[in-house]
Order: C-alpha cells, then sequence, then structure tokens
C-alpha cells in the first residue's frame, strides 16, 4: 500500500484548496457540538455541585408570621430530611454614589458560621461577629455593579426605622444564581442586591423574635414532593402561607434550567447542518476524483490490487480531510467553549463556573465526522470498487444530450450562447443544481438563524419597555397599603403622574390542574401600564373575571368562558369561582388580571394596594430619590431607564459573540460549496471551455458561463435561505421559550440584507479565486487530454 500512499498524499496536495474547504465545514460543525455540549455539561455539572456543596433546598414556603416551634412539626412529616426557617425582608436601600434608591433584600444568617440550607459562599472578607448588629454580607454581583469594597457602608430603612449596614463580606448562594428583584425579570445589579445578616439583628429589627416567615427544607430519597407540599399548606394556612412550591418553580432554579435545556438543544441542530454540507462536498469531489481515474483505477486493478485496497485508497480522500476537520474543530470547540463559559458568568452567579472538558465529545465528534466521511464517500467508493479494469479503460460515456429551453430557434438569435449554455448544463444536472442550491441555502438560514435571537429579544425590550410599561419608577410597598396613600405619594414634590395596582396571591384551580398565580387588580389598561401581547395589540380589562396569559392559559388548560377555582392565600383566604374573561399573549412571565373593585370584591377587602407606578419630573428626581429613600413602608423601588440599561448591556456581549461566531461559520459553509461547486464544474468541464476558447471566446465569456452557473445557483439559493432560516427560527423560538418567558418570531430587515451581504460576498470571494485559476488554464495540455 506504500505507493497507493504516496498517490493519495500527492493527490490531497493537488486538490488541497477543496479538502481544506470540506476539513473547515467539519471544523465548524465539529466545534459546535464539542463547544456546546461541554458548555451544557459545564453548566449543568456546575449547578448540581454547588448546589450540593452550598445545600441548595427542595421545598420553600414563605408566610406572613409563624411560630419557630412549628419547626418540630415540619420535621415529622414523612419524607422531610432537613428543615431552616429564616427571616427575610425586602428594604429600600441607600447606596453611596448612586442617586436613586436601590432595593435590597435581607435574608437571615445563623449568628455563628455553621452548616445550613441555602449556605454563602464566601468570596471575600468574613462571617459576621456576634456583638455587631450591623453587619452584613453583600452579594458580589451588587458590590462590583456599585463599585463598593469591605468595610463600606450602605443605609437601609427597615422596619421604618434607618439603619447603616456595614459590609464584611462578599458573598454568593445558589438561591441567587440569577440575582433579580422580586416580580421582575430582567437583572438591575447596581439597584438590587442581596444581603445575608445576623438571625438575632433581624429578629430584633423586624420584631420577629420567636417567629419566621420563610421556610427551606430538603426532602429524603424518595419523598413525594407533592405530599410534602399539601402538608406544609395545611399545616401554614393559619400563619399566612402563600402556599409551598418545589425548586421547579423557584425563579433563579428556572432560569438556569431552562438555559441548561437551551444549550442542548442547540448540540443537535447546527452540527447537522454541517455534517450534512461535509457529506454532500465528499461526495461531489469524490465522485468526479472517481469519474477522472478510472484508467487509474482499471490499471490499479490490473496489477493486482484488490478491490478492498482500491476502496480504502479511495476512502483516504474523504478521512483525511475529515479528520484533520474533526482535530481542527475539536481544538477550536474548546476554545470557544471557554469563551462562551466565560460570558456565561456574567449572566448567572456561580461560586466558580468550572469548564469541564470530557473525552466522551472528542470521542463523539470523531464518531461523526467519520460518520460523515463514510456516508459522503460510500457512492464514490463504490463506483470505485465496482469497475471492472477493461470498464474502466473506456472514457466515461457521455451524458445523452436533449435539446433544452433555450436551444429552441426562436431563442437561438435572442439569447446570448453563454446563457444557454448555463441553462443547459443547469437543466442536464438538475438534482445536483439542486442540493448545491439547498448546501448555500443553509449557510443563508444560519446568517438568518444567528441573528434571531438579537431580533427576538429586541423586539421584547420593545414591548416591555416602550409598549407595556410607560412608568419611570415603580415603588413597591412591604405590606398591603390603604388607597389613602396614594395621598402621601402625590404631596411629594416632583411625582407628576400616580398609578396603583394590587398583587393578591392566590392558587388557580381548573379541573385537576391549580397553579399558584398572583391576581394582579388594575384600575385601568390603558394608564402607565397597558396591557399588550407579542404583536403589540392593546388588551381592555375584561368587565367581570380574569384575563390570564396565553401561556397560563394553556398551563391549565383553560379558554375564555371557563370557570376557575380561586383560593386566596393572604387575608380572608376566601375561595371563589372566577370565569375566564379572555386571553392575551404576553412575552414574560405568567400574569393573571382583572378590574382591582372586582378584586376588592371577591377577596372582601377594600380599598387596599400593593405598590404605585410613578411618572415623575426629572429635574426633581435628586430630592424625590432622597425621600423614597427614608421613606417607611416602601420594600423597593425599580426604575424602568435603569432596568433597560443594564438588560442591554448584558444582552450586547452575548449578541457579538453568537452573531461573530455563527457569521464566521456561515461564511465557511458558503465559501466551501460555493468554491468546490466552481472548481468541480472547471475540472469537469476544463475542454469545453479550451475549446470555446479555442473557437474564439474571450477569457471574460468563459468566465461568465463557469461562474454564471455557480451565481444563479447563488442567487436562487438566497431567498431559499431566507425561508428556511424563517423555518430554523420558528423551531429555536420554540426551543427557547419556555413559562418564564416567550420567545417572538419577528426579523428586522437589518436580518436579512445583513445575510443577503455576507452571502454575495462570500460568492463574490469564491468566484474571484475561481476565476484566477481559469486564467491559469493551458488550453494546450487540456485539449491533449482524450475523450
Amino acid at each position: 500500500m506504500k505507493q497507493l500512499n504516496r498517490k493519495l498524499l500527492r493527490e490531497l496536495l493537488r486538490m488541497k484548496s477543496q479538502m481544506l474547504a470540506v476539513a473547515a465545514v467539519v471544523a465548524c460543525g465539529i466545534s459546535v457540538f464539542v463547544s456546546m455540549s461541554s458548555v451544557e455539561y459545564s453548566l449543568r455539572e456546575t449547578k448540581v455541585r454547588y448546589y450540593s456543596d452550598y445545600r441548595f433546598a427542595d421545598v420553600f414556603m414563605q408566610a406572613k408570621r409563624a411560630p419557630e416551634v412549628m419547626l418540630e412539626n415540619v420535621r415529622d412529616i414523612r419524607g422531610v430530611a432537613a428543615v431552616r426557617s429564616r427571616i427575610v425582608a425586602d428594604v429600600t436601600l441607600d447606596v453611596p454614589g448612586l442617586n436613586e434608591p436601590a432595593s435590597g433584600r435581607l435574608v437571615s444568617m445563623p449568628d455563628r458560621k455553621r452548616p445550613v440550607l441555602n449556605d454563602v459562599f464566601l468570596r471575600e472578607g468574613r462571617y459576621m461577629e456576634a456583638g455587631h448588629p450591623e453587619e452584613v454580607i453583600a452579594s458580589e454581583t451588587f458590590m462590583e455593579a456599585n463599585g463598593l469594597q469591605i468595610g463600606d457602608r450602605v443605609g437601609a430603612v427597615i422596619n421604618g426605622r434607618w439603619k447603616e449596614l456595614v459590609i464584611v463580606g462578599k458573598g454568593l448562594s445558589p438561591e441567587y444564581i440569577y440575582e433579580v428583584q422580586p416580580g421582575a425579570f430582567f437583572p438591575d445589579n447596581r439597584r438590587f442586591g442581596v444581603f445575608w445578616m445576623s438571625r438575632d439583628a433581624l429578629e430584633a429589627a423586624l420584631d420577629m423574635t420567636g417567629a419566621f416567615n420563610d421556610l427551606s427544607l430538603t426532602l429524603a430519597h424518595g419523598a413525594s414532593e407533592k405530599d410534602v407540599i399539601q402538608r406544609l399548606d395545611d399545616m401554614f394556612s393559619r400563619y399566612g402561607s402563600l402556599g409551598a412550591y418545589g425548586r421547579s418553580e423557584q425563579l433563579s432554579d428556572r432560569f438556569i434550567s431552562d438555559e441548561i435545556k437551551q444549550v442542548g438543544m442547540q448540540i443537535t441542530v447546527l452540527p447537522t447542518i454541517f455534517l450534512a454540507v461535509a457529506v454532500f462536498l465528499l461526495n461531489i469531489v469524490l465522485k468526479r476524483l472517481v469519474s477522472t481515474q478510472r484508467d487509474q483505477i482499471a490499471v490499479m486493478k490490473a496489477v493486482g490490487y484488490t478491490n478492498e485496497e482500491v476502496g480504502l485508497h479511495y476512502l483516504g480522500f474523504a478521512m483525511v480531510p475529515v479528520g484533520i476537520g474533526a482535530m481542527a474543530g475539536t481544538a477550536l470547540g474548546v476554545w470557544l467553549g471557554l469563551g462562551l463559559t466565560k460570558v456565561y458568568e456574567g449572566f448567572y452567579n456561580f461560586a466558580e463556573l468550572i469548564y469541564y472538558f470530557r473525552f466522551e465529545e472528542v470521542a463523539l465528534s470523531v464518531l461523526l465526522s467519520a460518520g460523515a466521511a463514510l456516508v459522503g464517500a460510500l457512492s464514490a467508493v463504490s463506483q470505485a470498487v465496482s469497475l471492472p479494469p477493461a470498464e474502466a479503460m473506456r472514457p466515461e460515456a457521455p451524458v445523452v444530450y436533449k435539446p433544452g429551453v433555450l436551444d429552441r430557434k426562436e431563442f437561438q438569435k435572442k439569447i446570448p450562447v453563454s446563457v444557454r449554455i448555463i441553462v443547459r448544463n443547469l437543466e442536464r444536472r438538475i438534482w445536483k443544481a439542486a442540493i448545491s442550491v439547498l448546501m448555500i441555502a443553509f449557510a443563508v438560514a444560519i446568517l438568518i438563524a444567528g441573528r434571531y435571537g438579537y431580533d427576538a429579544v429586541n423586539h421584547i425590550m420593545l414591548v416591555e419597555f416602550n409598549e407595556k410599561h410607560r412608568e419611570d419608577l415603580t415603588v413597591i410597598f412591604n405590606e398591603s397599603r390603604p388607597y389613602s396613600v396614594q395621598y402621601d405619594l402625590a404631596s411629594l414634590d416632583g411625582v407628576l403622574e400616580q398609578e396603583f395596582y394590587r398583587e393578591e396571591p392566590a392558587r388557580l384551580v381548573y379541573e385537576h390542574r391549580s397553579r399558584r398565580q398572583s391576581i394582579t387588580g388594575l384600575k385601568t389598561s390603558n394608564g402607565l401600564k397597558r396591557l399588550v401581547d407579542a404583536q403589540k395589540r392593546q388588551f381592555q380589562l375584561p368587565e367581570s373575571g380574569l384575563l390570564v396569559t396565553s401561556t397560563l392559559a394553556d398551563v391549565l388548560g383553560i379558554s375564555p368562558g371557563d370557570t376557575l377555582t380561586v383560593e386566596f392565600l393572604q387575608g380572608k383566604r376566601r375561595t371563589v369561582r372566577v370565569p375566564v374573561g379572555g386571553v392575551i399573549d404576553e412575552l414574560l412571565g405568567l400574569s393573571a388580571y382583572m378590574r382591582i373593585e372586582e378584586l376588592d370584591r371577591l377577596t372582601e377587602e377594600r380599598g387596599i394596594v400593593s405598590a404605585a407606578y410613578l411618572k415623575i419630573d426629572e429635574a426633581k428626581s435628586e430630592k424625590l430619590f432622597a425621600d423614597f429613600k427614608e421613606m417607611p413602608g416602601v420594600a423597593g423601588t425599580s426604575m424602568l431607564k435603569a432596568m433597560l440599561e443594564s438588560f442591554e448591556e448584558l444582552i450586547a456581549q452575548s449578541t457579538t459573540a453568537s452573531t461573530v461566531i455563527f457569521t464566521t461559520f456561515a461564511s465557511i459553509l458558503a465559501f466551501a460549496v460555493v468554491y468546490n461547486g466552481a472548481r468541480i464544474s472547471l475540472s469537469e468541464r476544463a475542454r469545453e471551455l479550451s475549446s470555446l476558447r479555442v473557437l474564439g471566446l474571450t477569457r471574460h465569456e468563459i468566465a461568465v458561463i463557469l461562474l454564471g452557473e455557480q451565481a444563479i445557483l447563488t442567487i436562487i439559493a438566497i431567498p431559499v435561505g431566507f425561508l428556511i432560516g424563517i423555518g430554523l427560527s420558528v423551531l429555536l423560538a420554540l426551543g427557547l421559550s419556555s413559562e418564564l418567558y416567550r420567545m417572538p418570531v419577528v426579523f428586522s430587515n437589518f436580518n436579512f440584507i445583513f445575510a443577503l451581504i455576507v452571502i454575495v460576498v462570500v460568492a463574490v470571494f469564491s468566484g474571484l479565486m475561481v476565476h484566477f485559476r481559469l486564467n491559469r488554464l493551458d488550453l494546450i495540455a487540456v485539449l491533449k487530454t482524450r475523450e
């Protein structure tokens, strides 16, 4: 086999540009597979380890005020392994260097450090000391966003009293991997942070001695989560329980779990496209190689090489470039995986996000690439092996000529010869042309789908921050307030407009389905907050009943006209029957709305509000913010503009990285298809083109014949690629959507223009490379070749 190996090496060097194109396509597919697989595994394993090391709970419950003695009853529940009671409070903060009021969540910790559920990872500093009630551990993201250091002080209004907190540690918790203000979806790390405070200090500040308002517990192996939750609900209903829930409903865990699922979905889609293109390229390259080396195959068999040896020889033409692509793709995948891991560190707060590189991914990538090589080479190798020596010595039978569409007499004088030649060649190889169009279209589709996420997020931001919310500031009260609080806010200098709403926690039940869900009571749907769906259509509150989001309707299996059982979870805890008055397709979260007057009637508690939307005078904002920082009864505030800026900053980082990756890979894919198609066409038609040159056609006319075919295929592929890209984006939207958010199927004009420009530039570049080879065509040498 030494002679065949030398021949293989010599032929590979001669075809190096085509083989490198194949290797590049394989490398792209393998790199996506390796990077996404490793990132998905890294996120999953990091989450599991983080949860285990810091004892993240399985079940959670919030209550108004429950006595500490109830913990013994909880421990007696069958299936409960460990229990921890806490005190949690949301407060307004005065942060040095920040004009606006910030919000903080105070979470109690044991006075002396010991292992507990939902423990804190201490990145820097120390634990709180006994006898120092002002000491706290602050979340790392909040400290970094505000430039705070160990020893800095932050003011807080706790239970109506001003208190200065001293930061002694910088920490993180598995409970807040995704750290957002309660009720929000977008992080604003500068204006919201979590603070861990000693239990004694928080008990004293909130008058909660011997009581708790937050419960966490872990389950024994094999325990029924549903049964435990039911027992907790029965046990704590008298203490203002808002309903126990499992880890799957915990906000932070839902975000990171959805992210892991989304990464896992991308493992299959893109690698499949790239490897399919590699199969196509290998097939057409090797088929052309076998057809041009029929006489060599005959000689090899005549001198004694077996069918197996000849087959392995031609299989090497597939295995070598694919092997190179697999190695390069694995290395590139590791590099991309490390980079993507750093991007995820900006979104999610892990104690340590470790990048795991597994040899299983390498082995699987090798199998995938080898499979692509075998599939791509199968028909060509079978053709080489099946050729008898005598048959192989004869030239390949020419294609049977049939007059084409443009070969009719009425077209011969009207249409140039070059155009008729192009159309004739496409007609004779219609399936090859169709597959070439499909492969180029895949490149266009990847560009469309690669920027789809950017368009979708922009649409979400437009709907949420421009159409739906028009307030400047949201003020959240630490407990329900009488409607007379409007006069307090109206008296503040700088408040231009105010609008109140009520949040009432409830359990919605329909047949055998139920869901913990707050009902939002609104005065109007045309005020500072409007009810707007994904298509920016405005909805009105129904005269009676609930207006629910489409996702909540799907969860409960309800439609307009059905009647829900609503179990209110605080106050008089009434159970009522409420009709479904309408369904709205909102983009974020699960929501249920009704008129605030009807909510008052159903709960039998009138004139109560939970929060207020405010429109403020920017010129007087500084004084107004100072008032809010010291106002008792305010649990927190959120600024729409600040939240938007924070979200845009995070999205910009991930969007830039994904756009660069997708654009590069799609460009490689398009170049490989167009360039290989043109090179093979040049190889197949070299004698024909040389003959035309001898007959008097210029180099420009010859180039038009050769490259015009590729140009037509590219032009046809662009709209096909647009359609495939839209379809691929729809699949992405379905895969990326969850209960927390829905990805709208929207596209900007720039998306399609960008894809068009990239494909045209790549096609022109590959055409120039082929044109350069065409200019160097040796007419005499080509014409000496036999028919």
